[in-house]
C-alpha cells in the first residue's frame, strides 16, 4: 500500500471514529465486534501471503541472507527497546475496556498465528478468483481503526495523545538508529554487501509490499526476495511475540511490528496492549512509515 494512501486510510477512520459518541452500554458491542475483527483481519493477512509469487531458484541463499539480516535487525531492535523500557517504565493505567479475550499468553499468540496459517492455506487452496479482492483486508482494517477511535473516544485518550506521542517518537527514533546500525553489521558479515546496501535492506521494517519491490528494482530479484523474506518474517515475528512482551516490554513490543503497527499488527497491539497502546502504536507506525521509503530510495540509489 502506497505510504500516503496507507496514512489517509488509518487517519480519516480514526477521526471519523474519535468524534462519534457512544452510550457506555454500546462499547462492550464495539469491544466485541474489535476482538472479531482481529482473527478476521489475521486470516485476511494470511490470504494475501498465499498471493506472494514464488521467491526463486536461489532459495537457499535466500533464506540464508535473510536469517542474517533478520537476526542483525531485530537482535538490535529488541535489545534497545528493552533498554528504553528498562529505563523509562511505561506506567499505564488499567483499561476499564479490555476483556478477557485480550489476555497476554502463548495461546493467544498461538490463536493469532493459526488465523493467518489457515488463511494462507484456504489462499494456496483455493482458485484465485474465489479470494476476496486484495483490498478487503485494508477495508476490514479501516472499520477497526474506525472502531478504535470510538474505543479512544469513550476512555478518555486524547486526539492529541494519538498524533502527538512523545513515546512514539522516543521509540521511532531508537527503532530507525538500530536498524541502521543494524545495516551497517550486515554489511560486514556479508562480504558482498556494500555499506549503502546493507543501510537500503535494513530500511524496509516490515513493508515487504515496498521493500521487495525497490531492493529488486536496485539489487535484482535476489536481492528483492532477500528484503521480501526479510520483512515478512518481521510481520510474523511480530504476531507471535507482541504479545508476549507487551507487559514488560510494551516499546519492544510495538517496535518489533515495524511499519506493520500502523496496519496488519495494530489489531494484536491493541488486542495485546488494550486502548492506551493504540496512539503508541499509531505515532511510532506514521514515523517508521514516513521514513522507510525515503531511506530505502536515498540508499538504494547511493553508491558507498
Amino acid at each position: 500500500m502506497d505510504s500516503f494512501i496507507t496514512l489517509v486510510s488509518i487517519l480519516l477512520p480514526l477521526f471519523g471514529g474519535f468524534f462519534i459518541r457512544l452510550q457506555p452500554r454500546w462499547i462492550y458491542y464495539v469491544n466485541h465486534l474489535l476482538n472479531v475483527l482481529v482473527y478476521v483481519i489475521l486470516a485476511l493477512i494470511g490470504l494475501s501471503l498465499a498471493r506472494v509469487d514464488n521467491l526463486g531458484a536461489q532459495i537457499g541463499f535466500i533464506g540464508w541472507a535473510a536469517a542474517v539480516l533478520f537476526a542483525c535487525i531485530m537482535g538490535l531492535n529488541l535489545a534497545v527497546l528493552m533498554w528504553f523500557d528498562r529505563r523509562h517504565p511505561w506506567r499505564r493505567r488499567r483499561d476499564v475496556h479490555q476483556t478477557g479475550g485480550q489476555s497476554i499468553s502463548l495461546a493467544g499468540s498461538a490463536k493469532q498465528i493459526a488465523c493467518v496459517l489457515a488463511g494462507f492455506a484456504l489462499g494456496l487452496a483455493l482458485p484465485r478468483g474465489w479470494l476476496p479482492p486484495a483490498a478487503t483486508g485494508n477495508y476490514a482494517l479501516m472499520l477497526m481503526v474506525f472502531l478504535v477511535g470510538i474505543q479512544l473516544r469513550s476512555s478518555g485518550i486524547t486526539l492529541r495523545r494519538v498524533l502527538i506521542n512523545k513515546r512514539g517518537v522516543q521509540i521511532s527514533t531508537l527503532f530507525v538508529l538500530s536498524c541502521l546500525v543494524a545495516g551497517v553489521l550486515f554489511a560486514a558479515l556479508m562480504p558482498d554487501v556494500s555499506l549503502s546496501k546493507g543501510l537500503a535492506l535494513s530500511s524496509g521494517y516490515g513493508w515487504y509490499s515496498l521493500s521487495g519491490i525497490v531492493m529488486t528494482a536496485a539489487y535484482g530479484p535476489v536481492w528483492g526476495s532477500v528484503a521480501l523474506v526479510n520483512d515478512l518474517a518481521r510481520e510474523f515475528f511480530a504476531l507471535v511475540f507482541i504479545p508476549l512482551l507487551m507487559r514488560q516490554h510494551p516499546s519492544a513490543a510495538v517496535g518489533s511490528g515495524g511499519a506493520t503497527s500502523l496496519d496488519f499488527t495494530l489489531p494484536v497491539i491493541q488486542s495485546s496492549g488494550g486502548i492506551e497502546a493504540v496512539p503508541l502504536a499509531i505515532s511510532f507506525g506514521f514515523i517508521v512509515n514516513v521514513v522507510s521509503p525515503i531511506l530505502m530510495v536515498v540508499f538504494s540509489t547511493a553508491q558507498f
